[in-house]
């Protein structure tokens, strides 16, 4: 099972390293559906290539990191780093799948934009799976 759980975290968090990586070099596929705006009348401002590859090298790494605390591979790391890790990268997508109260997460209020509508739909549940498959991984690793 374990495996099996490392394995769905190592793709989904190579599909959006992709995908950030895709963006960081200016394409523009989704990108009207990923940042979130007051209304669908405002055209969101995408960040720049740095921030948007930085999150494609995190995201990969986390990918990285999960293949390493399930034996696939190995990584020379900090103590504190393989410990904590897992949690870290829990904390940071349950973190997110509660969100800020306004456009992000279970308790957004603006819900009637593309991204609010793809952020209930997909986001949210997405980070939330991410945050319980990487918890159930700390927990047994």
């Amino acid at each position: 099972m374990l495996s099996a759980i490392s394995i769905i975290l190592l793709l989904i968090f190579l599909l959006l390293s992709v995908l950030h990586g895709y963006w960081g070099f200016g394409g523009k596929w989704a990108g009207d559906a990923v940042m979130p705006t007051k209304d669908n009348n405002i055209r969101p401002t995408m960040p720049g290539p740095l921030p948007t590859f930085a999150v494609a090298f995190s995201l990969l790494g986390f990918g990285l990191f999960v293949l390493a605390k399930s034996g696939w591979i190995t990584i020379g790391l900090p103590a504190w780093v393989s410990q904590y890790g897992l949690w870290a990268i829990a904390g940071i997508f349950i973190i997110r799948a509660i969100g800020e109260f306004k456009y992000v997460g279970l308790f957004k209020k603006v819900k009637h934009t593309e991204f609010g509508k793809n952020d209930t739909k997909l986001y949210t549940p997405l980070c939330l799976a991410i945050g319980v498959l990487t918890i159930v991984l700390a927990l047994h690793t």
